[in-house]
């Protein structure tokens, strides 16, 4: 089956962090684009000749809303082709072709069990949309425990917004790990030491959603699967390369 290709406008661009941007995109037309919370869609940028060179995925980062409006959080770290065109010549107005959406990674339905998501940097993407597709849409849940890592207290996303929302959404938890620095209000160190210590005590109504750089997930998994033995079934995972 041959993918649908959507043409999109660029309507804002905000910085998150000082490596971070948040790109909002309409698409254009008449037609709703429908997604599910946690699903990606994929960018055809003008940076290459080859279709490989020019492909780009990344998650929807706010929740299904029917406005057309599609929110990305996409980190610059220098030297890649596709940050380098986002954050250096795309402005407001700019037009970006995707095709999608597309995944798997989405929440259960119905939920069943307490949802643990474990993520770096931008991996927070698919998990705010989960969240906010919860919240807002009513989903009867139990549990949810977003752990979110990076490296300094300037790296950290969407925090005003999570914060609040762990006053006002029943059963949600937020924890944040900052690997290299010290900060009396958060965990100090990796994203691991907080879920091993928090359910370190094996339990069938748990499913752990990973995200974030493969180094991360890889531990995760085997921390998870083989160290704590929870089921293979509990585990889900996306990779960010």
């Amino acid at each position: 089956m041959a993918a649908t290709w959507h043409e999109s406008k660029v309507i804002r661009i905000e910085d998150e962090t000082p490596t971070t941007k948040r790109f909002w995109l309409k698409t254009e037309g008449d037609e709703t684009f429908d997604f599910k919370a946690g699903q990606f869609v994929t960018m055809d940028l003008p940076i290459g000749e080859k279709r490989n060179q020019r492909w780009r995925s990344y998650s929807i980062a706010n929740a299904p809303d029917g406005s057309n409006v599609l929110e990305f959080c996409i980190v610059h770290l220098g030297g890649g082709l596709a940050t380098d065109y986002l954050f250096d010549e795309v402005k407001i107005g700019s037009s970006i072709k995707f095709k999608g959406p597309d995944g798997n990674f989405v929440l259960p339905d119905p939920i069943e069990n307490d949802l643990v998501f474990v993520c770096t940097g931008t991996g927070v993407a698919p998990f705010r949309s989960m969240i906010f597709d919860v919240f807002h849409q009513k989903k009867p849940h139990r549990g949810i425990h977003l752990i979110f890592g990076t490296r300094t207290a300037d790296g950290i996303l969407y925090q005003r917004e999570f914060e609040e929302l762990a006053q006002k959404m029943p059963g949600f938890r937020y924890s944040i790990a900052l690997s290299r620095e010290g900060n009396k209000q958060f965990h100090h160190g990796y994203v691991h030491g907080i879920y091993l210590k928090n359910y370190d005590e094996k339990r069938p109504d748990i499913t752990f959603y990973l995200c974030g750089w493969t180094q991360m997930v890889d531990e995760a998994v085997a921390n998870l699967i083989v160290k704590m033995g929870y089921d293979r079934t509990q585990v889900k995972y996306e990779l960010y390369g």
